[in-house]
């Protein structure tokens, strides 16, 4: 198996695994709002809630970098390296990052979600995925 077709598939297997992390911590926004506001009535009430309402502004981050990924996987031509593990790796870092002003609203909804079985089995799961992507990006 090639490099590209090994870092393809496991770039693929994050992208799945940041899939279900998010819409685990979407579905903690959304009971959230629900909550103060009533229920949403349709996927495009949500869909506009999702990309408007700043209840739901500290998944942007999240939602950037994994359209980010998407893209990458799905650009024609491109062979994946190492360079490419590397970038998502770092970009994850810094999301996470306790000292990343810039994403400090993300780290607070993330803190407040965590502790939610769902949210918690999708995060194990995204982190096992790239952690296993270590030995691709020397």
């Amino acid at each position: 198996m090639s490099d590209d077709s090994a870092i393809r598939r496991k770039l693929k297997a994050l992208a799945t695994a940041l899939r279900q992390f998010h819409s685990a911590l979407l579905d903690k926004a959304r009971e959230d709002y629900e909550f103060m506001h009533g229920p949403v009535k349709s996927p495009y009430e949500m869909f506009n809630l999702v990309t408007s309402h700043p209840d739901f502004q500290w998944l942007r981050p999240l939602s950037g970098l994994m359209a980010t990924l998407d893209e990458v996987l799905d650009t024609k031509g491109l062979e994946l390296t190492g360079q490419q593990v590397r970038d998502v790796q770092q970009a994850l870092d810094v999301l996470f990052s306790q000292t990343e002003p810039a994403f400090a609203e993300f780290r607070k909804g993330y803190d407040a979600a965590r502790e939610r079985p769902a949210v918690a089995q999708a995060d194990a799961r995204w982190r096992e995925v790239r952690d296993s992507l270590s030995g691709l990006s020397a």
